[in-house]
């Protein structure tokens, strides 16, 4: 078993170290020959919008300003080669002198020349392979003169490669001798600690936790006998939205206000602890860890339930929107009884005047409905609520200056059901305390942001906007005050905001602001009780 776990472990550390090696080699590799690139081109690019380079093409010589200059300029940044062209491809500046007036080779020019481009290419040269940066010299009038190359030949760049992945394999080999040496202590240590598992046991142990963190969907967060956390899944980060280095810290640094210390002290289990953390609404569980009497720790799994309400809620805005049309198709019921009334009593004239005045009410709302708003969805939110409306007796008017395009595709369906249909729903039912009731409606898309104005002659609230969006707070009874703490998380997952104000004791009046453009944005709250 000493010999296996040693084996396994001096392996393991050589594998994992030759693929580092081998890796950190590949990206040497490449980082070589990007940065000697880059260099080469860097340097050609320089060279050729110097002043001295394009005046001396004017020159009746240029050759012997160029070759003076190419020559300093090698030297100084250590290239195999500079080398100077005309627009024809004749060298004007080359190391070996000898070679001035003859054509460049490499037949890599092209590019430069005639399409005005600089790259960096690898071709067969005087001096061997080589790595070159390209670029063409221009005139003062924008004119391609000429060519200037700079290069490194690949043989250079392979041996210092290889300089390279020499360091490397000496690293690793320590590595590797280090983690044997270590190795060696470690299955020493493990033979006293493992109580009498064998290492197949504690490897299928330590695979059967992983998975199960892995297969769990909820946050789960472990704690020792002194408060200090010692795993935490993937899920738990997720909520608790934190990163980096966790365990080893006390849970009272990631964690505001923990209850975890309370189990601790009391050994005893909680369980289905519904609290609301990061915007989210969680049922959280905490299982004391026992060996025998003492108490070694404590685990706390904790499960989303924001997600179920938010799609309740969702639900339950369609099902309103679906008894706004309902109530709609009411009120036309009760409009063809009253007309059947009129027809059955022979009041003709009566009828008349009842079906032009239903008309030319009909007509105005449709009219602003279907010429001015052009997303479908609203329209027929604007339907139901008029239908809505009605049936309860409410004024319900829609500003003859809205305007409207179709929605952006990142504003869903669902949510701008539940934004809309919970404010207006809201306006309605505050504006019933008023002997006259009324609702106005103003939608308008100027500028970069959908802007929904809702105002009604209800009561109101005189709490300020952060406590009348507080979830579950409301002057209505218990188990209301969720309309517009949803409108609230909403528009922030836009990137919009929501504004809340009370005029001359009578008139309420909710802004919301949706840009057209997703923006981000949500809300955050930091509070959190496990």
């Amino acid at each position: 078993m000493h010999t296996k776990i040693f084996g396994l472990m001096v392996g393991l550390i050589a594998i994992v170290a030759l693929s580092m090696a081998a890796f950190l080699a590949y990206i040497e590799y490449h980082n070589i020959y990007e940065r000697l690139g880059d260099q080469a081109l860097s340097s050609a690019v320089h060279i050729a919008n110097s002043p001295e380079v394009v005046d001396a093409f004017s020159e009746d010589n240029p050759s012997e300003l160029l070759q003076q200059y190419a020559d300093h300029y090698q030297r100084d940044m250590d290239a195999e080669f500079i080398v100077i062209g005309n627009n024809e491809g004749e060298r004007y500046a080359h190391p070996d002198e000898w070679k001035i007036g003859e054509a460049m080779v490499g037949g890599d020019n092209d590019l430069a020349l005639i399409a005005g481009r600089s790259y960096v290419s690898v071709a067969e040269g005087t001096r061997g392979m080589s790595l070159r940066g390209k670029t063409p010299v221009h005139s003062s009038e924008g004119e391609i003169i000429g060519v200037v190359s700079v290069g490194f030949l690949v043989q250079d760049i392979h041996a210092e490669m290889w300089q390279r992945i020499g360091v490397i394999v000496l690293i690793t080999t320590v590595i590797v001798v280090i983690g044997a040496l270590g190795s060696m202590l470690l299955s020493r240590s493990i033979r006293k600690d493992m109580y009498g598992l064998e290492p197949k046991e504690i490897g299928a142990l330590y695979h059967e936790r992983e998975a199960t963190f892995a297969a769990i969907r909820e946050g789960i967060i472990s704690v020792d006998s002194s408060g200090l956390i010692t795993s935490i899944n993937a899920s738990a980060r997720k909520i608790l939205n934190v990163s980096g280095e966790i365990v080893g810290r006390p849970v009272q640094e990631i964690v505001l206000e923990t209850k975890i210390p309370r189990v601790l002290h009391t050994k005893k289990a909680e369980y289905n602890d519904e609290l609301f953390i990061n915007g989210h609404t969680i049922i959280v569980n905490r299982q004391p860890i026992m060996h025998g009497n003492d108490i070694q720790g404590v685990v706390s799994s904790f499960r989303d339930k924001t997600e179920m309400i938010e799609m309740a809620n969702t639900l339950s805005d369609i099902k309103s929107y679906s008894e706004d049309l309902r109530a709609q198709n009411h009120e036309f019921t009760n409009k063809l009884y009253t007309l059947s009334g009129y027809m059955h009593l022979g009041l003709i004239q009566e009828a008349k005047s009842f079906i032009a005045h239903e008309t030319s009410s009909k007509d105005k709302q449709n009219d602003l409905v279907t010429n001015y708003i052009k997303d479908t969805t609203i329209q027929a939110i604007l339907v139901g609520k008029y239908g809505r409306a009605s049936e309860l007796k409410v004024d319900f008017s829609i500003d003859r200056e809205s305007r409207l395009e179709k929605l952006p595709t990142h504003i869903g369906e669902s949510q701008i059901i539940s934004i809309i249909g919970n404010v207006i729903n809201n306006a309605l039912e505050a504006s019933l305390t008023h002997h006259q009731p009324a609702v106005s409606v103003s939608i308008s898309d100027y500028g970069k942001d959908i802007i929904l104005e809702v105002t009604d002659n209800g009561q109101g609230l005189s709490d300020d906007l952060d406590r009348v969006i507080e979830k579950g707070y409301s002057t209505k009874g218990q188990k209301r005050g969720y309309g517009l703490a949803i409108v609230q998380a909403l528009v922030g997952e836009y990137g919009g905001f929501l504004e809340y104000h009370r005029f001359q004791g009578e008139t309420t009046v909710v802004t919301i602001y949706l840009p057209k453009q997703l923006r981000g944005g949500q809300n955050d709250d930091s509070s959190a009780h496990l």
